[in-house]
């Protein structure tokens, strides 16, 4: 299989895990971490509200839990797809997690950390960079988030 073809699927499921999202009133971004294999081993939502921890974006949800999948930290090997690109703080995460690659869909302008705003994730000053894969299913990504920022009740920002 070709890995656009792989990313897409792979994506799908990202999809679903933001759909899931909207359940707990977060902001409807979803992520999966795959290991070498394509065997899925980490799956995150936004659980920002759910929980009330800036912290839970749904790349460290995926993240934590692949590390605890693996028993390691080190996530060699693994891709994460993600269904907006990350922001700073998620790219640090992926970095620290030592991630070759992150394959997103739709693209951040306001706080982006892989290519939009800020280039985290390939800045060449840092001792780790990824690989990294943009636009999958870009359209249905981004309109997930339309929907949600376009509902009256969430006008305020959150």
């Amino acid at each position: 299989m070709r890995a656009r073809d792989q990313h897409t699927e792979w994506m799908l499921l990202a999809l679903a895990e933001a759909r899931a999202a909207l359940r707990s009133d977060d902001v409807p971004v979803g992520a999966v971490i795959v290991d070498a294999a394509g065997t899925v081993i980490g799956r995150g939502r936004n659980e920002r509200e759910l929980h009330q921890d800036p912290t839970l974006h749904a790349e460290v949800v995926a993240i934590r839990q692949a590390a605890a999948h693996t028993g390691d930290w080190h996530l060699t090997g693994c891709t994460l797809v993600v269904t907006l690109e990350p922001c700073v703080m998620c790219a640090g995460a992926i970095l620290a997690a030592r991630l070759p690659t992150v394959v997103f869909g739709a693209w951040d302008e306001k706080a982006g950390a892989a290519g939009s705003v800020y280039d985290v994730l390939r800045d060449r000053r840092l001792n780790h960079r990824v690989e990294v894969f943009t636009g999958v299913n870009d359209g249905e990504c981004g309109e997930i988030l339309r929907e949600f920022f376009e509902d009256p009740a969430r006008r305020s920002g959150r």
